[in-house]
């Protein structure tokens, strides 16, 4: 059967080519001057970066154009996942099944009530498309699953990912749905940033509960992300595939005190499965020098001014959130926003002081 041909993206803006240094503005390879040559690898695009401070290791066609497939469910997770509670109870409707016979899913039943937690596990650790279905409908409100798609590229925007477009809550095949190495980078990373999906993404097996009011029974759930299960120091990851898309692939792992990210798109099984590429890519990235780099993963706070940095030294500056997103560079801005009113707040003080001795004279 013939692979099935991917709709055309819109073009390549160059500015948005550019974002997080000129050097990343190609189709090709680009790594740091000096560096081990890269391992061979089938992904049609990809890119190493440092999670904690973002420094962009290396990468091939960063800004080229991809289709995602389950990845996706990463965008899911950084639109959605912060404004739900994991401890909400919630009911699977007849629409929540809606999704393409055949593909991945964790087993939800129609009736069955789960946890949000247990939703979770079952879209990262199962690949759930009924699960993504579920939760882009919680977070996208009164606008239902829809609204959970237009959070996901509101948070696409606001994260910097200029390149992605979501089309479908679970990565499944949708019109003018596209990603791109070094957006699927900024999304894992802010996924990262969050305790919750560092938990889901690093879990092994998970227990769905049993349904004694619709007479379903409990199962397991394997993660089956292999990357987590053998490669050391495996934070985890997602891993995806549809026909049109191939094979895609995010994972993340720590070592010698440095946390690695790697995200690949277009991906062939031979001579090496997906997350057997990634893996190679990230003992690459290992290799290299704490200081390596060749661009930057963008903060969102700079996504209005278009991301861009001249070189790798501009966004050099390490970053690091809490769980609530909170940031050092904001912390900063907000103790000198903070010092400034207080200043001008005194003078004021002093300035009316002085006029009533004035008056009273």
């Amino acid at each position: 059967m013939a692979r099935p041909t991917s709709p055309a993206p819109p073009p390549l803006d160059p500015a948005k080519a550019a974002v997080g240094g000129p050097a990343l503005a190609t189709a090709g390879l680009v790594t740091p001057s000096g560096a081990a040559e890269p391992p061979k690898v089938t992904a049609t695009s990809w890119l190493v970066a440092d999670l904690t401070s973002g420094a962009v290791l290396g990468g091939c066609g960063p800004h080229e154009y991809g289709v995602p497939a389950s990845v996706q469910k990463l965008l899911l997770a950084a639109a959605v996942l912060p404004h739900l509670d994991p401890k909400q109870v919630v009911e699977v409707t007849e629409s929540d099944l809606d999704f393409e016979p055949g593909s991945s899913a964790m087993g939800l039943v129609r009736g069955g009530r789960y946890t949000v937690e247990t939703l979770w596990l079952g879209l990262i650790l199962n690949s759930g498309n009924d699960a993504a279905n579920v939760l882009a409908r919680l977070g996208g409100g009164t606008g239902g699953q829809a609204g959970g798609v237009a959070a996901m590229n509101a948070e696409a925007a606001r994260l910097g990912a200029h390149q992605t477009h979501a089309a479908t809550p679970s990565g499944l095949d949708g019109p003018g749905q596209y990603t791109s190495a070094y957006d699927l980078a900024l999304i894992s990373r802010a996924c990262f940033a969050h305790a919750d999906f560092r938990r889901y993404a690093a879990t092994k097996t998970a227990e769905v509960p049993a349904q004694p009011a619709i007479n379903a029974k409990g199962y397991s759930m394997l993660n089956d992300n292999q990357l987590l299960h053998r490669y050391p120091g495996a934070l985890g990851g997602k891993t995806g595939y549809t026909d049109l898309a191939r094979h895609s692939f995010v994972g993340a792992a720590e070592r010698n005190g440095r946390t690695l990210l790697v995200t690949l798109l277009g991906a062939e099984t031979q001579p090496a499965r997906g997350w057997e590429q990634g893996a190679a890519l990230l003992d690459w990235g290992f290799g290299l020098p704490a200081d390596a780099g060749v661009g930057q993963l963008v903060a969102p706070a700079r996504a209005d001014s278009g991301n861009q940095v001249s070189s790798p030294a501009a966004g050099a500056t390490r970053v690091r959130s809490d769980d609530r997103g909170f940031h050092i560079d904001w912390l900063l801005g907000t103790v000198g926003t903070i010092m400034l009113v207080g200043a001008l707040l005194g003078l004021l003080f002093y300035q009316r002081r002085a006029a009533r001795r004035q008056v009273g004279r």
